[in-house]
């Protein structure tokens, strides 16, 4: 849908010599993986006028490359460029940059395969970005980088412990970032929303649910779907959760169909070969409607499988879930059979997340037999205490959450 030939890319040209990289929205992950290779491979060259300035867009494309394909190696690329980056730093402003772009790429990894301990790590390498070794300051000219994605850092972590107050202080430090850096960082904007709305919901806020409301809104209508469709999509995206969570909460039966036309409207805005892990997110987000076809999440599991990715485990379990529940509906055993079959095999071996997605989905499996007629399940507790102890080691809160569910159906 956004793949350019030759004479159309040349538009781009001016485009590749700017900090701005909204330009890359427009092109699939296979052309953005070609420009990163480009990047890079002049930043070696002895010719480079700005070494510096091309090895960091090198790895500003190799990490949203790493954001679009789940791709771990375009993640390991994009880590050897903020490496390089901070051995070659001179100056300041350097130093200060090189240290913020490797903990993006600690951010990144947490974001796609878990791990709280990247977190750590990026607050360390941004202590050691930082001249004065403490909090960023507006004195410093790269200031708003730095808090920025301090901010984000903090907000994720924040996250993880599930206190209201630390919510609160990450969403007053994000407040304070975007103050200083404006309206041009559209990744700070999008998590301040989306923690806004995780707060909102979780504290029943109405004040912190309408500035979400309102700051994803702006959001939608200043992202063209002509020019940034993929931020338009997670605005949207972003939305229908928001709608979603309120429906589940209130038994809301239209704010359940809105958010059901927001991931419809999200889905619309690329195709899933565009940007893969985009598509498979909103895909996770509106699994809980009953009305998603299974098709859809077999599709996001063939993109993310087999890669230790939080959404590919997520996908796991969500579709084995609705997988159970088909063949509970028709009282068929021997299809629960051979789901169990399926789901016994695939734990040898697995990435701890799918091993964790596949544990509640024998959890699951048992329930259903036990509700068709069948024993009761053994050693239930057992499994998915397991199972929650790996998700909440990992970082993956929903997930663990997930598996508190049926802990609680099991105990009933």
């Amino acid at each position: 849908m956004f793949e350019f030939g030759r004479d159309l890319r040349k538009l781009f040209s001016q485009a590749r010599e700017s900090e701005d990289l909204s330009w890359v929205e427009l092109i699939g992950v296979d052309l953005l993986a070609a420009e990163a290779r480009r990047e890079a491979t002049d930043a070696g060259r002895v010719s480079c006028a700005r070494p510096f300035e091309t090895e960091r867009r090198a790895a500003a494309l190799w990490r949203e490359h790493a954001r679009r394909s789940g791709a771990v190696d375009s993640l390991d690329r994009a880590e050897r460029c903020a490496d390089s980056l901070m051995r070659a730093a001179v100056g300041e402003r350097q130093v200060v940059r090189a240290a913020v772009d490797k903990a993006q790429v600690l951010m990144l990894r947490f974001d796609l395969c878990g791990d709280p301990a990247n977190l750590d790590r990026a607050l360390g390498v941004l202590a050691t970005g930082d001249p004065k070794g403490e909090a960023p300051t507006r004195r410093s000219p790269v200031s708003g980088e730095l808090s920025a994605i301090h901010a984000r850092l903090k907000a994720r972590q924040a996250r993880l412990s599930g206190d209201t107050a630390a919510l609160m202080d990450a969403a007053a430090l994000m407040d304070m970032a975007q103050h200083e850096t404006g309206e041009g960082d559209v990744e700070l904007r999008l998590d301040r929303a989306g923690l806004a709305l995780e707060t909102g919901v979780v504290k029943r806020d109405a004040r912190l649910l309408d500035q979400a409301g309102r700051d994803l809104g702006v959001l939608v209508e200043a992202a063209s779907p002509d020019y940034r469709p993929l931020t338009r999509a997670r605005a949207l995206a972003l939305c229908g959760a928001g709608l979603s969570a309120l429906a589940a909460v209130a038994g809301h039966a239209e704010a359940q169909a809105q958010g059901r036309m927001m991931f419809d409207a999200a889905a619309d805005q690329f195709t899933p070969d565009h940007s893969p892990l985009d598509w498979a997110v909103i895909q996770v987000l509106r699994a809980g409607d009953d009305a998603t076809p299974l098709m859809l999440l077999n599709q996001a599991e063939a993109l993310t499988q087999g890669r230790g990715l939080i959404v590919g485990a997520l996908v796991r379990e969500r579709r084995m879930g609705r997988e159970i529940a088909l063949a509970e509906a028709v009282r068929d055993l021997a299809g629960l059979d051979l789901l169990e079959d399926r789901l016994r095999r695939r734990l040898v071996g697995a990435a701890p997340l799918d091993w964790a997605a596949d544990q509640i989905g024998l959890a699951e499996l048992a329930l259903a037999r036990h509700r068709l007629g069948g024993p009761a399940p053994r050693h239930l507790n057992l499994i998915l205490n397991e199972a929650v102890a790996t998700a909440r080691e990992m970082g993956v809160p929903v997930l663990a959450e997930r598996a508190g569910v049926l802990l609680w159906k099991a105990s009933l």
